[in-house]
């Protein structure tokens, strides 16, 4: 164990490895309990920040994939400074390949791709017109949303007692 995350409590050392990529640490954690996954650091004078704003921003796709597999994982929290997402600081990585991996599990996990930072921009807007994969996964999301939200809404609009099978089996 690192000596400097030794005098932390298990959310400090959350934070710290997700910021540090260390995936040794985050299972440390993981396996002595007592965090909370959503829980956020700093001060009136610094960014507040979740653990999976770190590994979003970061790519760090090892820590960003244990931290989605918790159940309680908000996949969707605001920082402060820029009103932004973890889908919004995914699309600004680098290097292609881990973008496409972040936005990608960040979107099977539930991102919510219509959110807007400070700006007024969402995901969308923030793209580059080379950015065709993301676009693309970004819209079969959206797409595969506008359908849930048809079935919730159609789900409710029949009435009681009307399905198949409610005649006598008699004849």
């Amino acid at each position: 164990m690192s000596e400097e995350h030794t005098g932390a409590d298990n959310n400090q050392r959350l934070l710290a490895a997700a910021r540090d990529d260390n995936e040794e640490l985050l299972q440390e954690v993981f396996e002595k309990g007592g965090f909370d996954i959503n829980f956020q650091d700093g001060n009136a004078d610094s960014e507040i920040l979740p653990a999976l704003h770190y590994a979003a921003s970061h790519g760090s796709t090892d820590i960003l994939e244990s931290l989605l597999t918790h159940e309680e994982c908000d996949v969707d929290p605001i920082n402060r400074l820029e009103g932004a997402t973890p889908l919004h600081l995914a699309i600004r990585l680098e290097d292609k390949g881990v973008r496409k991996y972040v936005v990608e599990n960040l979107l099977e996990a539930g991102a919510d791709t219509r959110i807007k930072d400070k700006n007024g921009d969402t995901v969308l807007d923030l793209l580059t017109a080379d950015d065709e994969d993301i676009k693309t996964l970004i819209r079969k999301s959206q797409a595969q949303s506008a359908v849930s939200m048809d079935d919730i809404v159609s789900d409710d609009d029949g009435e009681p007692g009307s399905g198949s099978g409610s005649g006598s089996d008699d004849d």
